[in-house]
Protein backbone atom coordinates (compact mmCIF):
# COMPACT_ATOMS: atom_id res chain seq x y z
CA UNK A 1 0.00 0.00 0.00
CA UNK A 2 1.57 3.54 -0.83
CA UNK A 3 2.12 6.20 1.55
CA UNK A 4 -0.86 8.24 0.16
CA UNK A 5 -3.43 5.44 0.25
CA UNK A 6 -2.20 4.95 3.89
CA UNK A 7 -2.71 8.40 5.04
CA UNK A 8 -6.22 8.44 3.70
CA UNK A 9 -6.95 5.26 5.88
CA UNK A 10 -6.03 6.47 8.75
CA UNK A 11 -7.77 9.85 8.63
CA UNK A 12 -10.92 7.96 7.75
CA UNK A 13 -10.77 6.07 10.74
CA UNK A 14 -9.59 8.97 12.53
CA UNK A 15 -13.25 10.65 11.44
CA UNK A 16 -15.25 7.29 11.85
CA UNK A 17 -13.76 7.11 15.59
CA UNK A 18 -14.62 10.99 16.34
CA UNK A 19 -18.12 10.38 15.45
CA UNK A 20 -18.70 7.69 16.90
CA UNK A 21 -17.58 9.14 20.43
CA UNK A 22 -19.75 12.20 19.49
CA UNK A 23 -22.93 10.89 21.56
CA UNK A 24 -21.07 9.93 24.52
CA UNK A 25 -19.79 13.75 24.83
CA UNK A 26 -23.47 14.90 23.82
CA UNK A 27 -25.23 12.55 26.34
CA UNK A 28 -23.26 14.29 29.29
CA UNK A 29 -24.06 17.55 28.13
CA UNK A 30 -27.61 16.45 27.68
CA UNK A 31 -27.42 15.55 31.72
CA UNK A 32 -26.77 19.05 32.72
CA UNK A 33 -29.35 20.30 30.36
CA UNK A 34 -31.88 18.38 32.01
CA UNK A 35 -31.13 19.11 35.29
CA UNK A 36 -31.52 22.88 34.73
CA UNK A 37 -34.62 22.37 32.89
CA UNK A 38 -33.41 23.29 29.65
CA UNK A 39 -33.83 20.82 26.48
CA UNK A 40 -30.76 18.92 25.63
CA UNK A 41 -28.71 20.84 22.97
CA UNK A 42 -27.44 17.76 20.86
CA UNK A 43 -29.55 14.52 22.18
CA UNK A 44 -32.74 15.93 20.18
CA UNK A 45 -36.29 15.73 22.62
CA UNK A 46 -36.28 14.11 25.60
CA UNK A 47 -39.59 12.01 27.27
CA UNK A 48 -42.56 13.12 28.96
CA UNK A 49 -41.15 11.56 32.49
CA UNK A 50 -37.80 13.71 31.84
CA UNK A 51 -39.32 16.76 31.47
CA UNK A 52 -41.55 16.14 34.50
CA UNK A 53 -38.31 16.16 36.50
CA UNK A 54 -36.87 19.46 35.44
CA UNK A 55 -37.02 22.83 37.71
CA UNK A 56 -39.41 25.37 36.44
CA UNK A 57 -38.24 28.91 36.81
CA UNK A 58 -39.58 30.58 39.74
CA UNK A 59 -39.67 33.97 37.59
CA UNK A 60 -41.68 32.57 35.08
CA UNK A 61 -44.10 31.28 37.57
CA UNK A 62 -46.31 34.50 37.22
CA UNK A 63 -49.37 33.04 35.95
CA UNK A 64 -50.01 29.94 37.89
CA UNK A 65 -49.34 31.81 41.10
CA UNK A 66 -51.91 34.71 39.95
CA UNK A 67 -54.33 31.49 39.35
CA UNK A 68 -53.88 29.96 42.97
CA UNK A 69 -54.30 33.46 44.13
CA UNK A 70 -57.65 33.37 42.23
CA UNK A 71 -58.25 30.17 43.84
CA UNK A 72 -57.91 31.13 47.43
CA UNK A 73 -60.44 33.90 47.01
CA UNK A 74 -62.50 31.46 45.25
CA UNK A 75 -62.96 29.05 47.93
CA UNK A 76 -62.54 31.75 50.86
CA UNK A 77 -65.58 32.99 49.35
CA UNK A 78 -67.74 29.60 49.51
CA UNK A 79 -66.58 28.95 52.89
CA UNK A 80 -67.61 32.32 54.06
CA UNK A 81 -71.09 32.79 52.47
CA UNK A 82 -71.72 29.62 54.11
CA UNK A 83 -70.56 29.57 57.37
CA UNK A 84 -68.38 32.68 58.01
CA UNK A 85 -65.54 30.96 58.37
CA UNK A 86 -62.27 31.80 55.95
CA UNK A 87 -60.36 28.51 55.14
CA UNK A 88 -57.45 29.93 53.80
CA UNK A 89 -56.92 32.68 56.57
CA UNK A 90 -56.26 30.76 59.77
CA UNK A 91 -55.28 33.95 61.96
CA UNK A 92 -58.79 34.22 62.23
CA UNK A 93 -59.87 30.97 63.00
CA UNK A 94 -56.80 30.71 65.90
CA UNK A 95 -58.04 33.62 67.37
CA UNK A 96 -61.47 32.74 67.13
CA UNK A 97 -60.47 29.52 69.39
CA UNK A 98 -58.58 31.87 72.05
CA UNK A 99 -62.32 33.30 72.33
CA UNK A 100 -63.90 29.86 72.74
CA UNK A 101 -61.21 28.86 75.42
CA UNK A 102 -61.83 31.90 77.41
CA UNK A 103 -65.32 31.83 77.05
CA UNK A 104 -64.72 28.76 79.75
CA UNK A 105 -64.31 31.66 82.67
CA UNK A 106 -67.74 33.38 81.58
CA UNK A 107 -71.15 32.75 83.52
CA UNK A 108 -73.65 30.84 81.64
CA UNK A 109 -75.93 32.35 79.59
CA UNK A 110 -78.73 30.60 81.83
CA UNK A 111 -77.28 32.19 84.53
CA UNK A 112 -75.45 28.94 86.80
CA UNK A 113 -72.25 28.19 86.20
CA UNK A 114 -69.74 28.49 83.49
CA UNK A 115 -70.39 28.85 79.84
CA UNK A 116 -68.88 25.21 78.36
CA UNK A 117 -70.53 25.61 75.41
CA UNK A 118 -68.49 24.81 71.91
CA UNK A 119 -70.46 26.98 69.40
CA UNK A 120 -70.77 25.25 65.88
CA UNK A 121 -68.49 28.42 64.46
CA UNK A 122 -65.77 27.56 66.89
CA UNK A 123 -65.76 23.67 65.59
CA UNK A 124 -66.16 24.74 62.16
CA UNK A 125 -63.22 27.02 62.57
CA UNK A 126 -60.84 24.08 64.38
CA UNK A 127 -61.98 21.82 61.61
CA UNK A 128 -60.46 23.98 58.80
CA UNK A 129 -57.13 25.31 61.11
CA UNK A 130 -56.45 21.58 61.39
CA UNK A 131 -57.17 20.59 58.19
CA UNK A 132 -55.17 23.46 56.19
CA UNK A 133 -52.37 22.66 58.72
CA UNK A 134 -52.39 18.38 57.29
CA UNK A 135 -52.74 19.85 53.45
CA UNK A 136 -49.51 21.94 54.37
CA UNK A 137 -47.52 19.07 55.80
CA UNK A 138 -48.32 17.62 52.64
CA UNK A 139 -45.70 20.11 51.07
CA UNK A 140 -42.14 18.08 53.19
CA UNK A 141 -42.65 15.80 50.04
CA UNK A 142 -42.01 18.55 48.14
CA UNK A 143 -39.41 19.58 49.75
CA UNK A 144 -37.87 15.52 49.75
CA UNK A 145 -38.85 15.39 45.59
CA UNK A 146 -38.06 19.12 44.76
CA UNK A 147 -39.67 22.32 45.87
CA UNK A 148 -39.26 23.38 41.64
CA UNK A 149 -39.59 20.01 39.81
CA UNK A 150 -42.49 20.04 37.71
CA UNK A 151 -43.49 16.83 39.08
CA UNK A 152 -44.40 18.05 42.45
CA UNK A 153 -46.03 20.81 41.24
CA UNK A 154 -48.18 18.94 38.84
CA UNK A 155 -49.15 16.31 41.68
CA UNK A 156 -49.25 18.38 43.99
CA UNK A 157 -51.84 20.52 42.20
CA UNK A 158 -53.53 17.54 41.07
CA UNK A 159 -54.38 16.64 44.70
CA UNK A 160 -55.62 19.95 45.10
CA UNK A 161 -58.18 18.90 43.00
CA UNK A 162 -58.96 15.81 44.26
CA UNK A 163 -59.76 17.34 47.60
CA UNK A 164 -61.71 20.41 46.21
CA UNK A 165 -63.75 17.66 43.93
CA UNK A 166 -64.01 15.63 47.53
CA UNK A 167 -65.46 18.73 48.92
CA UNK A 168 -68.10 19.41 46.14
CA UNK A 169 -69.45 16.06 46.26
CA UNK A 170 -69.45 16.07 50.19
CA UNK A 171 -71.47 19.46 50.11
CA UNK A 172 -73.49 18.18 47.49
CA UNK A 173 -74.59 14.99 49.51
CA UNK A 174 -75.07 16.68 52.48
CA UNK A 175 -78.20 18.72 50.44
CA UNK A 176 -77.99 21.67 52.94
CA UNK A 177 -77.92 25.31 51.67
CA UNK A 178 -74.95 27.01 50.29
CA UNK A 179 -75.45 30.69 51.16
CA UNK A 180 -76.46 32.02 55.23
CA UNK A 181 -77.96 35.26 55.57
CA UNK A 182 -77.23 35.46 59.09
CA UNK A 183 -73.81 34.82 61.48
CA UNK A 184 -75.29 32.75 63.75
CA UNK A 185 -77.08 30.89 61.88
CA UNK A 186 -74.85 28.73 59.31
CA UNK A 187 -76.03 26.76 56.06
CA UNK A 188 -73.70 24.22 56.44
CA UNK A 189 -74.60 21.98 59.85
CA UNK A 190 -73.99 18.52 59.05
CA UNK A 191 -71.27 15.59 59.08
CA UNK A 192 -70.86 15.76 55.56
CA UNK A 193 -70.01 19.60 55.65
CA UNK A 194 -67.47 19.39 58.44
CA UNK A 195 -65.95 16.74 55.21
CA UNK A 196 -66.39 19.32 52.65
CA UNK A 197 -64.42 22.46 55.26
CA UNK A 198 -61.88 19.62 55.40
CA UNK A 199 -61.21 19.27 52.10
CA UNK A 200 -61.40 22.66 50.73
CA UNK A 201 -58.77 24.10 53.72
CA UNK A 202 -56.37 20.96 53.18
CA UNK A 203 -56.46 21.99 49.25
CA UNK A 204 -55.52 25.56 50.26
CA UNK A 205 -52.99 24.42 52.90
CA UNK A 206 -51.16 22.54 50.32
CA UNK A 207 -51.91 25.26 47.91
CA UNK A 208 -50.19 27.38 50.30
CA UNK A 209 -46.77 25.40 50.89
CA UNK A 210 -46.41 25.03 47.18
CA UNK A 211 -46.51 28.93 46.84
CA UNK A 212 -44.44 30.10 49.60
CA UNK A 213 -41.43 27.66 48.45
CA UNK A 214 -41.43 29.03 44.69
CA UNK A 215 -40.44 31.93 46.69
CA UNK A 216 -41.46 35.11 44.70
CA UNK A 217 -43.83 38.67 45.72
CA UNK A 218 -46.81 36.00 45.79
CA UNK A 219 -45.56 34.94 48.81
CA UNK A 220 -48.40 31.85 49.48
CA UNK A 221 -50.45 32.94 47.41
CA UNK A 222 -52.95 32.35 50.31
CA UNK A 223 -52.83 35.52 52.65
CA UNK A 224 -52.75 39.08 51.80
CA UNK A 225 -51.93 40.78 54.44
CA UNK A 226 -47.81 40.42 54.20
CA UNK A 227 -48.73 41.87 50.30
CA UNK A 228 -50.45 44.84 51.55
CA UNK A 229 -48.25 46.20 54.08
CA UNK A 230 -44.82 45.41 51.42
CA UNK A 231 -46.87 46.89 48.59
CA UNK A 232 -47.57 50.50 50.56
CA UNK A 233 -44.54 50.60 51.38
CA UNK A 234 -42.74 49.82 48.60
CA UNK A 235 -39.92 52.50 47.91
CA UNK A 236 -41.11 52.10 43.93
CA UNK A 237 -44.75 52.20 44.38
CA UNK A 238 -45.22 55.26 42.65
CA UNK A 239 -42.87 54.87 39.78
CA UNK A 240 -45.64 54.17 36.96
CA UNK A 241 -43.69 54.27 34.03
CA UNK A 242 -41.26 51.60 35.79
CA UNK A 243 -42.23 47.76 35.63
CA UNK A 244 -41.49 47.26 39.05
CA UNK A 245 -41.86 43.19 40.17
CA UNK A 246 -42.44 43.60 43.63
CA UNK A 247 -44.86 45.95 43.07
CA UNK A 248 -46.99 44.63 39.92
CA UNK A 249 -46.88 41.05 41.18
CA UNK A 250 -48.52 41.86 44.71
CA UNK A 251 -51.31 44.18 42.85
CA UNK A 252 -51.39 41.21 40.48
CA UNK A 253 -52.18 39.10 43.17
CA UNK A 254 -54.30 40.84 45.16
CA UNK A 255 -56.52 41.62 41.90
CA UNK A 256 -56.85 37.71 41.41
CA UNK A 257 -58.18 36.95 44.69
CA UNK A 258 -60.39 39.39 44.62
CA UNK A 259 -61.55 38.34 41.03
CA UNK A 260 -61.78 34.85 42.42
CA UNK A 261 -64.21 35.65 45.28
CA UNK A 262 -66.56 37.85 42.64
CA UNK A 263 -66.61 34.79 40.45
CA UNK A 264 -67.05 32.63 43.25
CA UNK A 265 -70.14 34.57 44.75
CA UNK A 266 -71.80 35.05 41.03
CA UNK A 267 -71.47 30.96 41.06
CA UNK A 268 -73.05 30.49 44.28
CA UNK A 269 -75.77 32.86 43.88
CA UNK A 270 -77.04 30.93 40.51
CA UNK A 271 -75.65 27.11 41.00
CA UNK A 272 -74.95 26.74 44.09
CA UNK A 273 -71.35 25.43 46.42
CA UNK A 274 -71.11 21.99 44.88
CA UNK A 275 -71.36 23.77 41.29
CA UNK A 276 -68.66 26.49 42.52
CA UNK A 277 -66.19 23.71 43.48
CA UNK A 278 -66.97 21.56 40.89
CA UNK A 279 -66.07 24.64 38.73
CA UNK A 280 -62.47 25.59 41.20
CA UNK A 281 -61.66 21.66 40.86
CA UNK A 282 -61.83 22.20 36.72
CA UNK A 283 -59.57 25.52 37.51
CA UNK A 284 -56.74 23.78 39.08
CA UNK A 285 -57.07 21.08 36.47
CA UNK A 286 -55.68 23.97 34.23
CA UNK A 287 -53.12 24.67 36.73
CA UNK A 288 -52.00 21.74 36.83
CA UNK A 289 -50.96 21.43 33.30
CA UNK A 290 -49.60 24.84 33.24
CA UNK A 291 -46.83 23.73 35.53
CA UNK A 292 -45.88 21.36 32.21
CA UNK A 293 -45.62 24.52 30.10
CA UNK A 294 -43.56 27.00 32.47
CA UNK A 295 -40.05 27.80 30.97
CA UNK A 296 -37.48 26.00 32.85
CA UNK A 297 -34.16 27.58 34.38
CA UNK A 298 -31.77 28.69 33.03
CA UNK A 299 -28.25 27.28 32.26
CA UNK A 300 -25.69 28.77 33.97
CA UNK A 301 -23.41 30.42 32.00
CA UNK A 302 -19.22 29.61 32.57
Amino acid sequence: MSNAQHSRSATAATAETTFKEEPTLSLAGTRTDLEYGEMPSTAGRISLWQHLNTDVDPAECTGPLAAFCFMTGFIDCISFSAIFVWCGFQTGNFAQLALALARLWEPSPTGSGHNTEFHIADRQALTSLLTFNIGAFFGRFGDRIGSHKRIWLVGATLLQVLFTAAAAIAIWQSNQGSVAEIRGDPSWTGPLTYLGIAFMSASLGLQGIQGKRLNTQFTTTIVLTTVWVELVTDPRLFNLRQKVITRDHKLIAAVALFTGAFVARAILASAGAPTALGVGAGIRVLIALSWIVIPGKKLAKA
